[in-house]
């Protein structure tokens, strides 16, 4: 888990490293089940290779559970919440499926987007300097966000956010006709952006931390994943199968000394060869044998000679 080298740790090319050391990536280490109940979960994915590794981490620092997936879906994500008791809140960027895995699983907690990531996303739609005066107003509505911190404010916001609609709205809904001959948003990007922050004011998604006194951001656990980049960085070269064992055995490293770490350590499974289907017995329907019908069989006699 630290910075040296292979060569520095066993001496030489690092081949003696890695030959004493070669039965350990056959270990899968494997997150403690406590049933503990916490008043606030953070939840969020990192890619590493083709695999994504979605992380829940409590509001105290402390990670509870990892779950590998192909992508970030409502399976997958049902899959790491069903290894946790349903906490009070949920924060969360809003990544694809995690609402409807919420819906599912923990249809009774409160959810609260991360206000960094609203702000991002409504910024890579106007970007930094739009260029009509309702995006620049729309933008700072977006910033405005850091600065509440009670219920006034955030009334106060709510109202602002409804004065900005009444006034620019109609931009949203105006269309034009593309070089293509059909026909489209003409603000496209500023109705995107007033999009993101209506539907997550209108779900109750984004002053939840007002009434429970939850994170209202995930940058904490955005530090565990840069931990985790940074691990893999300086062992850079390793097969996709060793990048999941290193990140594995840095989140439970985390929690449990290593001295104790080998007990919640299992071999891991090879993934188990397909089934081999038996062809059928009698004649083939298509098959690649010569076939009378299509004159391909050897022939004899007269017709046969050269």
């Amino acid at each position: 888990m630290g910075k040296a080298t292979q060569a520095e740790l066993g001496g030489g090319t690092g081949r003696s490293f890695r030959h004493d050391t070669a039965w350990c990536w056959q270990l899968e280490p494997r997150m403690p089940v406590t049933g503990e109940v916490h008043d606030a979960i953070l939840v969020d994915g990192l890619w590493i290779g083709s695999w994504c590794l979605l992380i829940a981490q409590s509001d105290t620092g402390h990670v509870i559970a990892w779950q590998w997936a192909a992508r970030e879906s409502t399976a997958a994500w049902a899959a790491l919440f069903a290894q946790i008791p349903p906490p009070t809140v949920v924060v969360t960027d809003g990544g694809t499926g995690i609402r409807s895995a919420l819906a599912n699983t923990w249809p009774d907690t409160k959810i609260q987007r991360c206000i960094f990531h609203i702000q991002l996303n409504v910024t890579r739609e106007l970007t930094r300097r739009p260029r009509l005066h309702a995006g620049r107003a729309l933008r700072q509505i977006a910033q405005n966000l850091t600065d509440v911190h009670d219920i006034d404010a955030a009334i106060t916001w709510r109202l602002t956010l409804e004065a900005w609609w009444q006034k620019y709205g109609h931009l949203t809904r105006e269309r034009s006709m593309y070089d293509n001959g059909q026909f489209g948003y003409t603000h496209a990007k500023l109705r995107k952006a007033w999009g993101i922050l209506h539907r997550a004011a209108e779900a109750g998604h984004v002053f939840t931390n007002l009434q429970h006194g939850n994170p209202r951001a995930t940058s904490r656990l955005e530090g565990l994943n840069s931990q985790i980049r940074n691990l893999l960085r300086h062992h850079r070269g390793m097969p996709i199968e060793h990048r999941r064992r290193a990140a594995e055995w840095f989140l439970l490293l985390r929690e449990i000394p290593i001295s104790q770490a080998h007990k919640h350590a299992q071999p891991a499974q090879p993934p188990q060869p397909a089934p081999t289907k038996e062809e059928p017995i009698g004649p083939a329907l298509y098959d690649n044998a010569l076939s009378a019908e299509e004159g391909l069989w050897h022939r004899s006699g007269w017709a046969g000679r050269a």
